[in-house]
């Protein structure tokens, strides 16, 4: 029998719902009207003097070959930094789901990096490899492997891919974990008598299960990838060497704030909210088929 819950005001259940209204409202509503709004515009540097000019600066992005080499590296740094991220993170909550002894520490070490700013973590990997003292580099070195991301546009991509991942890693960790943990043991023990190996115990019940799960991750880490590594390239290469890392996220933001070009910024931000929306629709569309709830 369905439970439902009864006000007895009317107004109250419009109360509740009026905060998070209101913040959705002032942070994502408004800002994003007020950058539609300036992708028609050009302003001069100090936002004194503006001129409607319709679809210009769109055209003039369209037009640019750099803007398409921007989009086709955002897109594949996306792909790489859901994917590593999620496979990862499936892993290490495999693992600890069946450790006995040393649980709660092994799960600490793990869910510890949620707490570092990921401009933070692409300075802390700066560190690491850096080309003059990194420990990292001098390790490579030894075994002959020469690593200068500030030269070599390949290696800047893997390490901000790397920081990237990793500070993503515990938030997808800690639900990979619960969604393991709320799988009812009956189902694999009964599996496991009827003489199922512990490799199809996880594709044919525990996969399937935490599919709901996955999913939700995977849009998740999707938007994460596209806005949320702002911190780490700008901390980290700064879109360098040359573009090799000038994603649309930190594009938008020196197109804008260097390059003092708000029309064009704006413009950026506008298609690069159509491609957020774009590619959550299309996880919706074909891929929740094959989640099973």
């Amino acid at each position: 029998m369905e439970k439902r819950v009864v006000f007895n005001e009317r107004w109250l259940p419009y109360l509740l719902v009026a905060p998070q209204m209101i913040i959705t409202l002032i942070f994502f509503f408004w800002p994003s009207a007020q950058a539609m709004w300036q992708s028609v515009l050009v302003e001069d540097a100090f936002g004194g003097n503006s001129k409607f000019v319709w679809f210009a600066n769109f055209t003039s992005l369209l037009t640019d070959p750099n803007y398409y080499d921007s989009v086709r590296l955002t897109l594949i740094f996306t792909a790489l930094v859901a994917s590593i991220g999620l496979a990862v993170s499936l892993l290490l909550a495999v693992m600890a789901d069946r450790i006995v002894r040393g649980a709660a520490i092994y799960k600490t070490i793990l869910i510890w990096p949620y707490a570092v700013a990921p401009a933070v973590a692409g300075v802390l990997w700066g560190f690491l490899f850096n080309p003059s003292v990194g420990i990292v580099v001098w390790l490579l070195h030894g075994i002959g492997v020469d690593f200068n991301y500030v030269m070599n546009g390949d290696q800047a991509l893997l390490l901000v891919v790397i920081a990237s991942v990793w500070s993503q890693l515990s938030y997808n960790f800690l639900f990979f974990l619960a969604g393991l943990q709320s799988i009812p043991r009956s189902l694999i023990e009964a599996a496991a008598i009827d003489g199922a190996g512990p490799a199809r115990r996880f594709w044919d019940i525990t996969f399937p299960l935490l599919s709901p799960t996955g999913f939700f991750l995977l849009v998740i880490n999707t938007l994460y990838a596209l806005i949320g590594t702002f911190g780490v390239i700008a901390s980290l290469t700064q879109g360098g060497p040359g573009q090799a890392t000038n994603i649309l996220v930190y594009k938008v933001w020196n197109d804008g704030f260097r390059g003092q070009d708000l029309g064009g910024s704006s413009a950026q931000s506008v298609i690069l909210m159509a491609l957020m929306i774009l590619l959550t629709f299309v996880q919706f569309r074909f891929i929740e088929r094959r989640v099973h709830y």
